[in-house]
C-alpha cells in the first residue's frame, strides 16, 4: 500500500549530413521593461509576457518557434529514416504484470503502436483474456491516457483516473465490473490523487475549480480530502479532510488493505510528509496524527492484525520498517522491525505475508524476503543487475515482477512466495540482440571528492579515441533514483556507435537521505559539479571529446542541463534540456512549484538564497557574446507541473545570447504535457526529433 513516487524520463538516439554553418533567423521575440527587486537587487524580467500562457501575443510566438524549429528538423535528411527506424522498433507487445483482483488475473497490454496500453481481465493465467477499458477509445489521438485504476474491494467496481492531454488535473470515473457499464459518476478538478475504496466509496483529493483560462498556470490551493459514494453526484461528496491554514499543502488518502483505517498523509512543506490515522470501525472516529516532521517520509506498508508496519528514513538515512500497535499508533510507541543496512531501502510491500524489501546497491536493486517478525528469509535472485518491480496481494503467495535493465527488455517473471523460486513468464520480442552491447558501472571523482556512479552502454569492442559520440543523462534531485531501465529509443544511437551514460549525481536518493540532502538548497552546485565532472571524466577517459558530448535531462533535469550548459558551454556540443525548471526566481509562484521549495529553497527567503538561486539558474546565467551547444529545448502547451513559460523564457534570452552559428530551437507539443500518458505516436515524433538533432549536431553517420 506503499505510495511510490515515480517520475517518467526521456529517451534517445542520432544522426548525419553536412550541416549549415550560418546562423538560423530566429523570430524577434519583444522585450519590456518588467523588472524585480530583492533584497535591493534589480533583476530585469524581460520576457514576463510569455508567462501568459492563454495571450494572443504568446500563442502567436509559439507559432513562430516551432515554425523555424520543425523547419530545421525536416531538413535533416535522415529524420524520416530515423522516425521509421523507432516506429518499428516500437511495434512490438508490450505487457504489464499481471495482479490479481478477487481471484481474477488484470494486466495491461499494447499490441505495439497503440497510443495507449489497454487493461484486460483472465480468469486463470490459460483463460482468453477479455478487454476491461481501453482507454484508445476516450480520446481520437491518443491524448486521453489512463493515470490510475483502483478496485473495490467487493470486487464490483473499477474506478479509473483520466488525465486530458498531459494535464495535472484528473477525472475520475466508475466502471460496473459485472456488466461492464460506465456509471454516472464523474469526479472533476482532482490532483495528485488516487481513488481509495471503503464499501461502495471512495476517497480523492481535489481542489475547487480553478479560475477559468488559467487552470494550467495559477498557483494551486488548498487541497481537499473527499469520500464519494456511488451514484451521488460529487456536490454532495463528504470533506473528510482539510488544513486551510496550510493552503499550499497537499492532502491524499490511501485506505488498509482490510479497510479498517483510513491513513492521511500531509506534504508540501519540507522533504516527506506528515501522517495521521482514522479508525474506521469507529463512528464518528477521530483523526489522530502519527508522525508530524514533514522532513521525513513515513508511509504505510500494511496493517497485519493489530499491527501497523512503517517504512520511514527518520533516524534512518537509508530507511528502515518499523511496527507500532493500530491502537496507539503515536511514534513514541514504535519499534524497529527491520533495521537500518549498509544499502538504501528503497520499496517495501507485503505479498504473501512475507515482506518483500527493495534494496538499492550502487543505483541497482536488489529485492529479499523477510518474514513478519523482520528475520531475512533470503534474497530474490534476478537476472543480473537492473531494476524490479513486483506486484502481488499480502496474503497471496502468487505474485510476479517486471525486471529490466539497459540491455534487458523489461521480461514479466512468476514468483512463488513460499518457495522463493521465480520462473520467466513472459518476454517482449524486441528487434534488439542484447549480445551485442554491454554495461559498465565506473565510480569517478566529484569536484569536492565525492565519489559518484555512473554507468555506460556502449556496442562491444569499442575504442577509446576519444571520438565515439556521448549522451550524458541525469536528474540530481528530489530524492529520486535513476536505476538502469531499457528504452527502444536508445537503440539506434547504440547500433551508430554512441555511449549512453547516466550519472548517478547527488540530489537523487542513490545513497540516501544524506545523499539527497547534499544536492540542495545551498548545495546545488553539488549537482552540477557532479555532472560536469561525468562529463571531464568521459574526456579524460578517452570516450569522446567536447565536440562528441550531448547531455540531456527532464524536468529537474532540464534544469541541470540548462544550468550546465551556461557554467561549462565549452565542454558539451548538444544540450536537450527538456521540461527544465529554467527561472529558479520565481518558480514557486506557478502551479505546484511551491512545493519544490524543499530542495530548491526560494528567492523570497533570504538574500543569501536569492543570490544563490541567482547564481545558477539557468534564465539568469545566459551571457550574451557566448557561444552556446546545439541547443534543443523541450516542453508542451498543456504542462501544468512545470509550465512552459520557464522554457519559453529559456529559449528566448538563449537565442539573444548566443554568439556562435549552433542552432537553439525550441520544440512545444501540443496536447501534452510534462510526459506522463503522452500518445505513442507524439512519442516517437518527439524521440525522432530529439536523436535526428543529436545526431546531425555531433556529426553522426546515420546507417538505415
Amino acid at each position: 500500500m506503499r505510495i511510490n513516487y515515480l517520475i517518467l524520463l526521456g529517451g534517445l538516439i542520432m544522426l548525419n549530413s553536412c550541416q549549415t554553418k550560418s546562423p538560423l533567423s530566429y523570430p524577434e521575440t519583444a522585450k519590456d521593461n518588467t523588472i524585480d527587486t530583492y533584497f535591493g537587487t534589480e533583476v530585469p524580467d524581460p520576457y514576463r509576457w510569455l508567462e501568459n500562457d492563454t495571450s494572443k501575443a504568446t500563442a502567436a510566438w509559439v507559432e513562430e518557434q516551432n515554425a523555424v524549429t520543425f523547419d530545421y528538423l525536416g531538413k535533416i535528411p535522415f529524420r524520416g529514416a530515423l522516425k521509421k527506424k523507432l516506429t518499428e522498433l516500437t511495434d512490438y507487445e508490450k505487457y504489464s504484470s499481471p495482479f490479481k483482483k478477487n481471484g481474477k488475473y488484470y494486466f495491461f497490454k499494447n499490441d505495439g503502436l497503440q497510443n495507449q496500453s489497454v487493461l484486460y481481465v483472465q480468469e486463470t493465467l490459460d483463460a482468453e483474456a477479455k478487454v476491461v477499458l481501453d482507454p484508445n477509445k476516450l480520446s481520437d489521438d491518443g491524448t486521453v491516457a489512463l493515470s490510475g485504476i483502483s478496485f473495490s474491494k467487493n470486487g464490483k467496481y473499477l474506478a479509473y483516473i483520466i488525465s486530458r492531454s498531459g494535464s495535472d488535473w484528473r477525472e475520475i470515473y466508475v466502471l460496473d465490473l459485472a456488466t461492464g457499464q460506465l456509471l454516472e459518476d464523474k469526479i472533476e478538478w482532482a490532483k495528485f490523487s488516487g481513488a481509495d475504496w471503503k464499501g461502495d466509496g471512495f476517497y480523492y483529493s481535489a481542489y475547487n475549480a480553478p479560475v477559468a483560462g488559467k487552470e494550467f498556470s495559477n498557483v494551486n490551493e488548498n487541497h481537499k480530502i473527499y469520500y464519494h459514494k456511488i451514484g451521488e453526484p460529487q456536490s454532495k461528496d463528504r470533506l473528510v479532510y482539510q488544513n486551510p491554514k496550510y493552503p499550499k499543502r497537499f492532502y491524499t488518502a490511501g485506505v488498509s488493505e482490510d479497510e479498517r483505517f483510513l491513513f492521511i498523509f500531509e506534504s508540501g512543506d519540507g522533504r516527506g510528509n506528515a501522517l495521521y490515522l482514522q479508525d474506521l470501525t469507529k463512528a464518528n472516529p477521530p483523526v489522530v496524527q502519527i508522525a508530524d516532521n514533514m522532513d521525513y517520509i513515513y508511509s504505510p506498508v500494511e496493517v497485519v492484525g493489530n499491527r501497523l508496519l512503517i517504512y520511514t528514513n527518520d533516524g534512518a538515512p537509508k530507511y528502515k520498517i518499523m511496527e507500532t500497535p493500530t491502537a496507539v499508533p503515536q511514534q513514541k510507541n514504535w519499534k524497529v522491525l527491520v533495521p537500518e543496512m549498509e544499502n538504501v531501502l528503497s520499496n517495501a510491500s507485503l505479498i504473501g505475508n512475507k515482506l518483500v524489501l527493495t534494496y538499492d546497491k550502487d543505483a541497482s536493486n536488489h529485492p529479499y524476503l523477510y518474514d513478519l517478525n523482520g528475520k531475512e528469509l533470503g534474497e530474490i535472485k534476478l537476472p543480473s543487475l537492473g531494476s524490479v518491480g513486483f506486484s502481488g496481494e499480502p496474503d497471496d503467495t502468487e505474485a510476479f515482477f517486471t525486471f529490466t535493465s539497459f540491455t534487458f527488455p523489461p521480461t514479466i517473471y512468476r514468483y512463488d512466495v513460499e518457495k522463493n523460486a521465480s520462473e520467466e513468464y513472459r518476454a517482449p520480442k524486441v528487434q534488439f540482440n542484447p549480445a551485442d552491447f554491454e554495461t559498465k558501472q565506473v565510480f569517478y571523482t566529484g569536484k569536492d571528492g565525492a565519489k559518484v556512479p555512473m554507468f555506460l552502454v556502449y556496442k562491444k569492442g569499442l575504442q577509446r579515441n576519444g571520438k565515439n559520440p556521448v549522451l550524458l543523462y541525469g536528474y540530481g534531485g528530489f530524492n529520486i533514483s535513476l536505476n538502469p531501465g531499457f528504452s527502444t529509443s536508445r537503440i539506434p544511437f547504440l547500433e551508430s556507435g554512441g555511449i549512453y551514460a547516466q550519472a548517478n549525481l547527488r540530489g537523487g536518493g542513490e545513497y540516501g537521505e544524506e545523499w539527497h540532502i547534499a544536492g540542495t538548497k545551498l548545495q546545488k552546485q553539488n549537482v552540477f559539479d557532479d555532472f560536469i565532472a561525468a562529463a571531464e571524466y568521459l574526456i579524460s577517459e578517452k570516450y569522446t571529446s567536447s565536440d562528441k558530448l550531448a547531455i540531456m535531462g527532464g524536468s529537474n533535469g532540464g534544469l541541470l542541463v540548462g544550468a550546465c550548459m551556461n557554467q561549462r558551454p565549452e565542454l558539451f556540443k548538444v544540450a536537450i534540456p527538456q521540461v527544465g525548471v529554467m527561472d529558479m526566481l520565481r518558480y514557486h509562484k506557478f502551479t505546484i512549484g511551491w512545493n519544490w521549495a524543499s530542495d530548491y529553497g526560494t528567492s523570497e527567503d533570504s538574500k543569501e538564497m536569492f543570490e544563490y538561486l541567482k547564481s545558477y539558474s539557468p534564465l539568469h546565467t545566459l551571457k550574451a557574446g557566448t557561444v552556446y551547444p546545439a541547443t534543443l529545448v523541450t516542453t508542451a502547451d498543456h504542462d501544468d507541473r512545470v509550465v512552459p513559460a520557464h522554457s519559453f523564457k529559456f529559449a528566448a534570452a538563449l537565442q539573444a545570447a548566443n554568439a556562435g552559428t549552433n542552432p537553439t530551437l525550441i520544440r512545444i507539443e501540443t496536447k501534452a504535457g510534462h510526459g506522463a500518458g503522452k500518445p505513442i505516436s507524439k512519442v516517437i515524433d518527439e524521440q525522432a526529433d530529439i536523436y535526428s538533432f543529436i545526431f546531425y549536431n555531433l556529426g553522426m553517420k546515420w546507417k538505415d
